[in-house]
């Protein structure tokens, strides 16, 4: 044995994870997987939120949250502390997860709190992250290498000295600096003063591979007065963090064509979703593909029926044989009936023998998640109307039971009833849920939607657009108003809104897809008239003075 070897101990174990630059689709799988199993989660506070929700609720999480730490009382634990908070919960039979922007290979810091475990013999491992250095210009439409091989080389302008900017200044390979929006401008200076051409391309981006990223195209010697005329002002906390990419072949030029990131139809755009999250998670991730930024807000709660009795007597009917069919057309529905069978000790295999329809993709998922796979779900129109086009008329050859079970909101409409009941079906409509108007959102959530803070609103129901003015407020002039179909329209109308844009559709999908084909006419129009693309917040009375500021 190693007499100098460190003594391995009965200690925890710690994962180095780069969190990446900022997007949270950019986790690795090793990385969602590390997170789940974490005990203790040390974060930088830039990609708390991304690597936060991948834990379990009962993570300890001792670093405080804030990048400002001249803010924070010298007793709270900062990003100053993160060693040894990693030693202290590794010491304590810990998994810790330090989790930092990027890659933690390209963190000396890190490297740091690495030889400090080796030093104790801790167990570590290290999961690697997309550098940003890498990762915001390809977010950016700036390839780094084109077809020849260019060669690329990445510098941080924080900790470079003379010797490095003049290496880059007499060579012609990509220059990839890592610096802050304030700095930018001194960067370009150095690698003109160091040889580069005034004339170089350049691109510029912020908040990259985030909803708010910006990129600017300039050249080394011009990038100064493009970022005066963007208004772009100097900060007094010295500047976001920036990647520029400096090169003759950095294919600046062509990044009109390359954009993919930014030219989303919906780039940027805050969007209202009246839905609880678990109600909006497909419609929220359609949204987050077109680039938009999806803010749920709950306009209905639910609450158990007023009088039990009746769903009671329905469940144990379905248990006993008295129904053909079971048909749900909520996942509040699928809920309700879950719930009930979880009082009475049944689970899913109480639905033996009966034939399950689900309205749609959403209720079917729920149904699955409860261990029942739907007989029926709509070929087409996920609806009402839709799971009628595809359900068998009564047939007492081969139907041993005429009846179907139909647990409901209390302010469903009869359109399922009555069609069921003219294909020759008995219905047991059942009151399995009331909805009910919800609790007012937070004071900044209303007041965004009042002053124009919201680009868009989705209004998926009549009942949406009536309890959201009623908990919130009128949404302002400048938001765009979507609507899933007429009556909601009208509705909408009748609340003194401007409806922009209607769902072909009675579809929640398809009314994100008209909402994003609004969105990039908008733009293409923007586009044409050599105007600015820009956001309908942007517009409001007073936007243009503030962003300014």
């Amino acid at each position: 044995m190693n007499p100098t070897a460190p003594n391995h101990s009965t200690s925890g174990q710690v994962t180095f994870l780069g969190a990446g630059p900022g997007d949270p689709g950019l986790l690795t799988l090793r990385a969602v997987e590390a997170l789940a199993s974490a005990d203790v989660l040390i974060a930088d506070p830039q990609v708390l939120d991304v690597v936060r929700v991948h834990t379990r609720a009962q993570v300890d999480t001792p670093l405080q949250a804030s990048a400002d730490e001249a803010s924070i009382p010298a007793d709270i634990p900062t990003l100053r502390d993160a060693a040894n908070l990693v030693m202290a919960a590794a010491r304590a039979g810990k998994r810790v997860v330090r989790a930092v922007t990027g890659d933690p290979g390209l963190d000396g810091n890190v490297a740091e709190e690495m030889l400090a475990c080796a030093a104790e013999g801790v167990v570590f491992e290290v999961v690697p992250g997309i550098a940003a250095a890498v990762g915001v210009p390809a977010y950016a439409g700036v390839p780094l290498r084109d077809a020849e091989g260019t060669d690329v080389r990445f510098v941080d302008a924080r900790s470079a000295d003379d010797r490095c900017w003049s290496e880059l200044g007499t060579s012609d390979a990509t220059a990839v600096v890592s610096t802050t929006l304030d700095a930018v401008a001194a960067a370009a200076g150095e690698l003109v003063t160091a040889g580069r051409k005034p004339d170089t391309p350049m691109t510029v981006t912020v908040a990259g591979t985030t909803t708010r990223q910006r990129t600017w195209t300039a050249t080394l010697g011009s990038v100064a007065q493009v970022l005066k005329a963007a208004k772009v002002l100097p900060s007094p906390d010295g500047g976001q963090p920036v990647i520029a990419v400096v090169g003759e072949r950095s294919a600046a030029a062509q990044r009109d064509q390359l954009s993919w990131f930014e030219s989303k139809p919906l780039f940027g755009w805050r969007v209202l979703v009246p839905r609880t999250k678990e109600q909006a998670a497909s419609l929220s991730d359609q949204l987050v593909s077109y680039g938009a930024v999806p803010h749920e807000v709950p306009t209905i709660a639910v609450e158990p029926p007023r009088t039990p009795q009746q769903m009671e007597r329905a469940v144990k009917g379905l248990v006993t044989g008295r129904y053909e069919w079971i048909a749900f057309t909520s996942v509040n529905a699928v809920k309700a009936v879950r719930e009930k069978f979880e009082e009475y000790g049944l689970d899913a295999r109480a639905f033996a023998g009966i034939k399950v329809a689900a309205v749609g993709e959403q209720t079917a998922k729920a149904l699955v998640a409860f261990g029942v796979k739907p007989d029926l779900v709509p070929s087409g129109e996920q609806s009402a109307a839709g799971l009628l086009e595809d359900w068998p008329p009564y047939d007492p050859v081969f139907d041993p039971i005429d009846r179907v079970f139909l647990p409901r909101a209390d302010i469903a409409t009869e359109t399922l009833v009555a069609g069921l009941i003219e294909l020759g079906w008995e219905v047991d409509d059942v009151t399995a849920y009331r909805t009910v108007r919800a609790s007012p959102p937070p004071a900044e959530t209303r007041e965004a939607i009042k002053g124009g803070g919201f680009d868009a609103v989705l209004f998926t129901s009549s009942s949406t657009v009536r309890n959201l003015v009623g908990i919130a407020g009128k949404p302002h002039n400048v938001t765009v108003i979507a609507c899933i179909g007429p009556a909601t329209a009208k509705t909408a109308e009748e609340h003194g809104l401007r409806v922009d844009v209607m769902s072909p559709e009675p579809s929640v999908h398809k009314l994100a897809e008209a909402l994003a084909d609004f969105g990039a006419a908008r733009r293409d129009a923007a586009i044409e008239a050599g105007d600015p693309v820009t956001r309908p917040s942007e517009r409001r009375p007073g936007s243009r003075r503030r962003a300014r500021s």
